[in-house]
């Protein structure tokens, strides 16, 4: 199914970008900026929430070349550096087949910043577009066939944890599309254990606003590639009209989506219609029929 192409730890060449230890020394710690120091803090506080990482694990970074995934190498980088733990890291990036995915920039950029990475290529792009029904979008099957592909990517690496970029806002859209489109509410698990138990999925930025790991991509000067997929980002997929009915809400109430992520911690089983979390209600304690109370999704959010 697949052939990896290189393996290594690579050696960092002189360059005029400076890298994200450039000037820091452990004795001395500073922040390269307040931005960077609130997405630590908020991936910190979703690890430790969620027991995300643990003493040992090697942590297979999944890198797409999207600015969400640059964000969560470095965001990990950080907290690797200043964690009482001790962890590994290794990116891993994974050319799908789509033409035109400049897998070239995600390399340089991993060999300039001096970080363990392994580069792959697989075939599965040809075999999605080869299952689609006429007026089907890949997604779906691409999704299935690439966390099939990064299971056994983690088994070969002796990955004890898969890391993926999901960050707070896919969270509260995947939340929205399960209510409105599948009947189902349930969004994406910051840990998720696979059916055979074999492997963990962890989303360390669960925490993390969109807005902010586009800032600070923007201020780390990252080399974005497009996967290549010409599916991808649509305005008519359901995915991009639940995030433009996000960005409304955000804009009529700035607290809409911190309320959502607040709702998501703050679940009252007792008040949904499942019977199967009856039982689960009894044991809790109910605050009435009335209306919850606003609730703060994180600590100075």
């Amino acid at each position: 199914m697949s052939d990896v192409v290189q393996i290594g730890i690579s050696r960092r060449p002189a360059r005029a970008a400076k890298a994200l230890f450039d000037g820091r020394d452990l004795g001395s710690w500073r922040w390269g900026s307040r931005l960077e120091r609130a997405i630590v803090r908020k991936v910190g506080v979703a690890v430790g929430d969620f027991g995300m990482i643990e003493a040992g694990d090697r942590v297979m970074v999944c890198m797409s070349g999207g600015k969400d995934s640059y964000v969560m190498l470095d965001a990990l980088r950080l907290l690797q550096r200043r964690s009482p733990i001790a962890f590994s890291l290794v990116a891993v990036n994974v050319d799908q087949g789509w033409p035109g995915y400049d897998t070239a920039a995600i390399k340089a950029h991993l060999e300039k910043e001096g970080v363990a990475f392994v580069m792959e290529n697989a075939t599965y792009a040809e075999i999605v577009e080869a299952k689609l029904r006429p007026g089907q979008t890949p997604c779906s099957l691409c999704s299935r066939f690439r966390r099939a592909y990064l299971y056994e990517a983690a088994d070969r690496h002796g990955a004890t944890k898969i890391a993926l970029g999901h960050h707070m806002d896919d969270l509260l859209e995947t939340l929205l599309l399960n209510l409105f489109f599948s009947g189902r509410l349930a969004s994406m698990p910051p840990r998720l254990v696979s059916d055979d138990g074999k492997h963990v999925v962890i989303r360390p930025l669960a925490y993390v606003a969109e807005d902010e790991t586009r800032a600070f991509a923007a201020e780390r000067g990252y080399p974005l590639v497009r996967c290549g997929c010409l599916s991808c980002g649509l305005p008519d997929q359901k995915r991009q009209v639940v995030k433009r009915m996000l960005r409304d809400l955000e804009a009529a109430n700035p607290r809409t989506k911190r309320q959502m992520l607040a709702a998501l911690r703050n679940v009252k089983p007792g008040h949904l219609l499942d019977p199967s979390l009856l039982a689960l209600a009894r044991n809790a304690v109910s605050d009435g029929d009335g209306e919850a109370p606003e609730v703060e999704s994180l600590r100075d959010m």
